[in-house]
């Protein structure tokens, strides 16, 4: 019926992520929280690729947390890349449709 439209939801981002300058071997946050019936489920892209965590990867040291952000045990930073530096976007997705935040820069300091 009619009542199914109010209670699910297509996601929506209620929290974008912000530009960050982290130095190196330092943790960071990249917030996004989003909302959504049911429950929209989030993923990052950086420079448009997908950003693997400890989900598919359990040495990553990227790790998503229940609330969608994208935590950084330590920003990698080596001489031939810096891995972690780019630009950030989050998308959250369920079956009525995806939203997707503002751009967030990652930038690694110094050196």
């Amino acid at each position: 019926g009619s009542h199914l439209q109010l209670e699910d939801m297509a996601p929506r981002i209620v929290e974008h992520p912000t530009d960050l300058l982290v130095s190196k071997g330092e943790p960071a946050t990249l917030s996004c929280k989003a909302e959504g019936r049911p429950s929209p489920a989030v993923e990052w892209y950086k420079d448009g690729e997908r950003v693997e965590t400890d989900q598919e990867d359990p040495r990553s040291h990227r790790t998503l947390l229940p609330g969608g952000s994208l935590f950084f045990l330590r920003i990698l930073h080596g001489r031939r890349g810096k891995p972690d530096e780019g630009v950030y976007v989050c998308v959250a997705r369920n079956y009525l449709g995806e939203a997707t935040s503002r751009n967030a820069s990652l930038e690694v300091a110094g050196e």
